[in-house]
């Protein structure tokens, strides 16, 4: 059992786990879920982490069908720029390796934005905290147990 699993049986929040087999030689891990899940690309989230031009690191959670806007990130975060970071910092201060990144039952809770497409689904799809493994709550749910909020962050960069 994950973090991210862990976190939510011990919050009591409703949930539903889908596993899947993964492929070793995917690229996309979004696009692989959402495709083996028989899912839309707006219905499953990625987990991004950034680095802040102050050395902090952040989390972005963005549809697949998206790409995360850097200058709308670092706005919401009152930084200069925000950057992607390297997998090495990733699994560093997540816990969890690239692909596998749940915004759930991190090592660390890092500040974390939602887009705010998330807010219109009843459900939305996010990493477990492995390739494989997807958890599926509501999108309040999601941005109460990471403090997180809703922003704008998908567009253009």
């Amino acid at each position: 059992m994950t973090p991210a699993i862990q976190l939510l049986r011990r919050a009591g929040v409703p949930h539903t786990v889908h596993r899947y087999a993964h492929d070793p030689s995917a690229a996309a891990w979004g696009e692989e879920a959402a495709d083996r899940l028989g899912l839309g690309y707006h219905q499953v989230f990625k987990t991004l982490v950034v680095g802040l031009d102050d050395g902090r690191f952040a989390v972005a959670v963005v549809p697949v069908s998206g790409r995360l806007n850097t200058r709308d990130m670092a706005a919401a975060l009152g930084a200069k720029k925000v950057v992607m970071a390297p997998a090495a910092e990733v699994e560093r201060v997540t816990g969890y390796v690239r692909g596998g990144v749940s915004p759930l039952g991190q090592r660390r809770r890092l500040p974390t934005l939602i887009d705010v497409s998330a807010r219109g689904q009843a459900t939305v799809y996010v990493s477990g905290g492995r390739r494989g493994l997807q958890v599926e709550l509501a999108p309040a749910d999601l941005c109460h147990l990471v403090d997180g909020r809703f922003v704008a962050i998908v567009g253009e960069s």
